[in-house]
């Protein structure tokens, strides 16, 4: 069982003793620090308001009625949008003028897992002092709940996914006309959670009829790994390779990630999802800038000096992508997980908002989408990790491995990356346990790995042979 305490929120395993994973009574904890934290924010306010909603989870609805009447308790009044998105509460925390909002989710985690993900009064997730703070109140465990006549009020509305679909179409960049001309045989794998609703509703209000749907019943049981990479689709791939379609949509749990298959069965890329999007964006505001984090693909710094704007790093995490691009003036960044972040619309990622800009984007080229990918440079990245020994100090390692590559390029935001010319690798570690994360680039698999072995090799000369790969 685990549990494990961020500045984003808590997230954690169904099931076992409090405090070793997520129970009634650390969900309670968690949620009163947080209704204290508002409380605080908006001191000179006699009234408070929290949205909160969920995905599909087995466990949601349960704790979502626990989150509900801890914040009543406090004093503070509910504005819960039921079965939802991530992307979906934000926008309604700005909508419903509110102090604040929870999304009852673990995103990608599998079934078991569940989390309270936390936003301050932009729809955005926390600060990092924020959530500290947050912690520390919960760690204190001392709160005060409000008298009988000042409970929270509680209220329910469905509306807010129709609102978000409505917010969508508005963007002048949301070509419905094209996408409706296209005619679109689409097949969508929604992994039995919200997006088995949502992407729906929003294909329908884009003028898509044809398509065929996988995994979209909102059971909450889901049918493979939530977390949509390649070894997780093969069943949506499966069916693309019939032929009879124009592209496969996949989306995770709580629908803030998005990932795309072309007609032919084959990946589009996890990666690529923001480099298409952005593409699209900057062909139209060319000279506009772009975010993306230490972590992700090369390819949105060329798609991005291509239409002459300027391509800016983040430190991983949504809420460093949004806090970078907000101090660039970005008009699209993410995260290369799928997340598509369109501040024309809001500062989060949502994948209803990044598939209605790739069909408007795909409808515009006119061809397929495999020969839209082949318009890109085409990076791969080698995902690996070191465990090292409790006592060797992970700091001083990524500084000697800093030293060491001295000459090139180094940004050091969040650990070390390391560029080779349009090759790259990236060094972060763990705040968790003893480990170091090996991110590397390159135009061909063979190199990534090549590269990230090359860097494990140095730390190994650098601590002896007391590592795991």
């Amino acid at each position: 069982m685990t549990l494990i305490t961020s500045i984003s929120g808590i997230r954690g395993t169904i099931g076992g003793k409090s405090g070793g994973s997520l129970t009634p009574s650390d969900v309670l904890k968690y949620t009163a620090a947080y209704g204290t934290w508002i409380k605080t924010q908006a001191s000179a306010s006699n009234t408070f308001k929290v949205v909160i909603g969920r995905d599909a989870r087995l466990s949601g609805e349960m704790i979502s009625r626990i989150v509900s009447s801890t914040l009543q308790g406090l004093g503070i009044d509910i504005v819960d949008v039921g079965l939802s998105t991530t992307p979906t509460v934000e926008m309604a925390v700005v909508m419903e003028k509110a102090n604040g909002g929870i999304i009852i989710t673990a995103s990608h985690n599998p079934i078991q897992w569940n989390a309270l993900k936390l936003l301050n009064e932009q729809g955005e997730f926390l600060s990092a002092s924020d959530g500290q703070t947050i912690i520390k109140l919960a760690e204190e465990n001392d709160f005060t709940y409000a008298e009988v006549k000042k409970l929270g009020k509680y209220t329910t509305d469905n509306t807010y996914l129709q609102k978000h679909i409505e917010a969508i179409l508005a963007l002048p960049l949301v070509n419905r006309a094209a996408i409706a001309q296209r005619g679109f045989n689409v097949v969508i794998d929604a992994v039995n959670s919200s997006g088995g609703i949502a992407v729906p509703m929003l294909l329908d209000a884009l003028g898509v009829k044809k398509r065929t749907l996988i995994n979209c019943d909102p059971s909450g049981i889901f049918a493979h790994n939530p977390e949509p990479l390649p070894e997780h689709l093969i069943q949506i791939a499966a069916e693309l390779e019939k032929g009879r379609y124009d592209l496969g949509i996949v989306v995770d749990p709580d629908v803030d990630r998005l990932a795309l298959i072309c007609e032919d069965g084959s990946m589009f890329g996890e990666e690529y999802t923001l480099v298409a999007v952005a593409d699209y964006i900057l062909k139209h505001h060319p000279g506009g800038n772009t975010v993306s984090n230490l972590s992700s693909t090369r390819a949105l710094r060329d798609v991005t000096e291509r239409y002459g704007g300027q391509h800016f790093a983040a430190a991983v995490g949504e809420v460093n992508v949004v806090t970078a691009m907000k101090e660039c003036q970005s008009i699209i960044g993410g995260e290369g997980n799928g997340g598509v972040i369109y501040p024309a619309l809001h500062h989060g990622r949502d994948g209803l908002v990044g598939i209605a800009l790739f069909l408007s984007h795909l409808a515009e080229f006119g061809y397929s989408i495999s020969r839209l990918r082949s318009t890109y440079p085409d990076y791969h990245i080698s995902k690996n990790k070191i465990e090292l020994t409790p006592d060797i100090d992970v700091d001083e390692i990524l500084e000697m491995i800093k030293q060491k590559y001295a000459k090139n390029p180094i940004n050091t935001i969040d650990g070390v990356k390391i560029e080779f010319g349009k090759e790259w690798v990236h060094l972060r570690k763990s705040n968790t346990e003893p480990i170091i994360r090996i991110y590397s680039e390159s135009d061909s698999q063979s190199t990534a790995d090549y590269l990230a072995n090359k860097i494990i090799s140095d730390i190994r000369e650098l601590v002896g042979q007391q590592i795991r790969t």
